[in-house]
């Protein structure tokens, strides 16, 4: 019995011992501090775990698919697929540097209107390219329009493409085109800013996401007339930023200048942005975006995608350097809104001709696109054509030489081709996009009441401020005059 005893009190003393022991990692910190001690915990085997679950993911899929043979066409396929994928999201994220362009081109107290203009329109594009937008562009062999296959119903040949792995699979070609259309919507915002109804421009949207962009998108890369016709245009300086441009033109005609914009005498007032910071940063972002934008284009990750790249990227830089000599000649001082525009010019320019011409036609494209932009948005001013980004000279006037640069440049182009094309997507665009502003003006309306505008859409629009708590601008620098001048 006494044997027991003792057998029982050394088992609860050495259970109190090791309790004591080893309560601490009870704690968490005491947990953390333990295994930190046994080097067990170091910052550079934490960094490892995020890579064995992913080691271990990639493990079991390949388990699953190892009935699928690798072969070199298959990595191929794959290989292509996760590129243009990548590409995708570059043209996805122009959106945030056309937020964050417009937003610092344009006054304080209707940031917010554009931020949520910017976002929401790809959201918008999205949904209408996924249900009609994508058939009418690339379904069927009609030479004007396509059609079947709508809410992305159809398989590889519905929509023109080989069947995985010789071509891309369905769902990522949609998402790359649906960025493209998406871009075309955007540039539309910053021509029309600062005085649209928020409601009039989503479903302005909507109609060229659905209807408009698709039916041009489809004469050239859907197998219509213009492409048969040899019609050239790799990654859309007409498809894309002239259908944008044409329809900002329209919308911007129709709304009319901005309060205060022209004074009594005509002349134009500058208007300046709040933020030349947030419009430094959205070219940048715009820049690297157009690095998905054009070698995403070639569809396939090949040797040719970085050469696109270069040329992309020489373009940019010489509409940058000539825009910025030009504005500086002109007006004595640099300006750091043309360098801006001449930079985007210059991209928009060698969007067409990326895949064809050499580095120094490039350049050439890109120089010349970046002191054209200069005079163009001087141009637009005088006509009363009130811009407040120059999206109409970036996109539009850059969008058309560039185009027609292919013709020049760009071995078996055509010039009278390629004008041909500019020409009728330009009237077809300009009809269907007055008949869409006119409809909504005459319906719903298009432009904000006088007092809504002085205030600021962020207020009668969204209830809300972008900059909640901070000093606010002076009424002279927020509307460009004063009170009594702008009524």
């Amino acid at each position: 019995m006494t044997s027991k005893l003792k057998f029982r009190s050394n088992k609860t003393k050495n259970r109190r011992l090791l309790s004591a022991k080893y309560s601490r990692f009870l704690e968490p910190t005491g947990l953390i501090n333990q295994l930190r001690r046994k080097k067990w915990f170091s910052p550079a085997k934490l960094a490892c775990i995020p890579l064995l679950c992913l080691i271990i993911a990639l493990w079991a899929g390949a388990a699953k698919a190892q009935d699928q043979e690798l072969t070199p066409e298959y990595l191929k396929g794959v290989l292509d697929a996760v590129w243009i994928l990548v590409a995708s999201v570059l043209v996805i994220f122009m959106n945030a540097g056309f937020g964050m362009l417009e937003t610092g081109l344009c006054r304080q107290k209707n940031a917010v209107n554009i931020l949520a203009k910017n976002l929401i329109v790809f959201a918008i594009a999205t949904l209408a390219f996924w249900s009609v937008g994508f058939s009418i562009m690339f379904a069927g062999e009609h030479p004007l329009i396509g059609a079947g296959g709508f809410f992305l119903t159809g398989e590889s040949g519905t929509y023109g493409l080989d069947a995985f792995p010789a071509g891309l699979p369905v769902p990522v070609f949609f998402l790359f085109q649906a960025a493209f259309a998406g871009t075309a919507a955007t540039i539309v915002s910053g021509a029309v800013a600062e005085r649209v109804e928020f409601s009039a421009f989503l479903l302005f949207s909507l109609l060229i996401t659905a209807i408009s962009y698709p039916i041009t998108g489809h004469w050239v890369w859907g197998g219509g007339w213009l492409s048969t016709m040899g019609f050239r245009d790799f990654a859309g300086s007409t498809v894309v930023h002239s259908v944008g441009g044409w329809a900002a033109l329209v919308g911007a005609y129709i709304l009319g200048a901005r309060i205060g914009k022209y004074d009594e005498n005509n002349q134009s007032r500058a208007i300046p942005g709040h933020n030349m910071g947030f419009a430094t940063l959205g070219c940048l972002i715009l820049w690297i975006g157009w690095f998905g934008f054009n070698p995403g284009s070639q569809l396939a990750a090949d040797e040719n995608v970085v050469y696109i790249a270069l040329t992309t990227n020489l373009a940019a830089a010489a509409g940058g350097a000539t825009a910025t000599i030009t504005s500086w000649l002109r007006d004595k001082k640099p300006d750091l809104s043309m360098i801006i525009n001449g930079i985007l010019a210059g991209l928009v320019g060698i969007t067409a001709g990326c895949d064809g011409v050499s580095y120094l036609e490039a350049v050439i494209i890109g120089a010349v696109a970046g002191i054209i932009v200069v005079f163009s948005v001087s141009l637009f001013d005088n006509l009363k054509i009130d811009d407040p980004v120059g999206a109409i000279s970036v996109h539009l006037v850059g969008g058309v030489w560039g185009t027609l640069a292919v013709g020049i440049f760009v071995e078996g182009a055509n010039i009278f081709t390629q004008a041909i094309g500019i020409i009728s997507i330009g009237l077809f665009t300009v009809i269907l996009s007055t008949i869409f502003w006119l409809a909504l003006k005459a319906t719903i309306g298009i432009r904000v009441h006088p007092e809504q505008e002085y205030n600021g859409l962020d207020i009668s629009e969204h209830a809300m401020e972008a900059y909640h708590g901070f000093v606010k601008e002076p009424e002279s620098l927020e509307t460009g005059v004063s009170q009594d001048s702008s009524q």
